[in-house]
């Protein structure tokens, strides 16, 4: 797949560099390249990004790096297996447990939820930092979620990070989760003051929480484009029967041809 010429591959973490340096260095720079370009296109473009993950896990299968980015790349795919199995080579290669949550979230995908539960209870936890474990407890929730078990995804998202004032990078998302299983279990007002709580640490605008706020309160939001687009229709024809009344023209029309003009 084509590299845009101002990648270099010089953007990759300093971690990420160090493990290429296995490499031969032509080789390390092209997998560097492609790595570079599949955290490009993650978000805006998981299908390329899929692509040039699947480069690099051909030229560098065995370096950890590789087979974690191949992960997220078959992950924002939707490829929840294939996610999977990278991630538990890169587990492998390394002992590093970061990737535990997103490794349940991939048992989820897959329709296991009672495994992604197993897994939230599993010792691996316990090692992970504080974001690793409120990303586990958001996967949890969601596990409980899909088993029909509302209650009880609630209670599970009720935690110390959820009850903080301070905003973590987590904050938002943890606020976002249980306002949408407040809502979803109907307790509307509950849900709409932690949608508010939400958008106020939603700095980067991670969540839609701004609009499901709105949504609640019975907002609705006007396309201006749209009605700009509108205005520029109706323009040339409001010139065209100016200039026809400069010229004099006789303009004897009935009514039929009248509302059509206007239309």
């Amino acid at each position: 797949m084509p590299i845009p010429e101002d990648v270099t591959g010089d953007e990759i973490d300093k971690d990420v560099r160090q493990e290429l340096q296995s490499l031969p260095k032509t080789l390390a720079e092209d997998v560097a390249k492609n790595l570079v370009m599949v955290a490009r296109l993650l978000d805006e473009d998981p299908e390329g990004a899929y692509g040039y993950s699947r480069v690099a896990l051909r030229l560098a299968s065995r370096v950890a790096a590789v087979r974690e980015a191949a992960g997220f790349a078959a992950y924002a795919n939707q490829k929840y297996g294939e996610a999977l199995a990278e991630f538990r080579a890169a587990k492998r290669m390394t002992g590093n447990i970061d990737l535990w949550p997103v490794m349940a979230d991939c048992e989820r995908g897959l329709g296991r939820p009672e495994k992604a539960l197993d897994m939230a209870g599993a010792p691996e936890v316990h090692k992970l930092d504080k974001a690793g474990q409120v990303e586990m407890r958001l996967v949890a929730a969601g596990a409980r979620r899909d088993m029909g078990q509302l209650d009880a995804a609630i209670v599970t998202l009720q935690s110390p990070e959820l009850a903080a004032n301070s905003v973590q990078p987590w904050t938002a998302r943890l606020r976002y989760a249980y306002a949408d299983a407040l809502l979803a279990a109907g307790r509307q007002s509950e849900a709409r003051e932690w949608f508010a709580k939400a958008v106020e640490a939603d700095r980067d605008g991670s969540t839609d929480a701004s609009d499901r706020l709105a949504e609640l309160d019975g907002v609705e939001f006007v396309d201006a484009m749209a009605e700009d687009e509108d205005d520029e229709v109706q323009a040339p024809a409001s010139s065209e029967a100016s200039e026809h009344e400069d010229k004099g023209e006789d303009k004897h029309l009935d009514e039929g041809d009248d509302q059509g003009d206007k239309d």
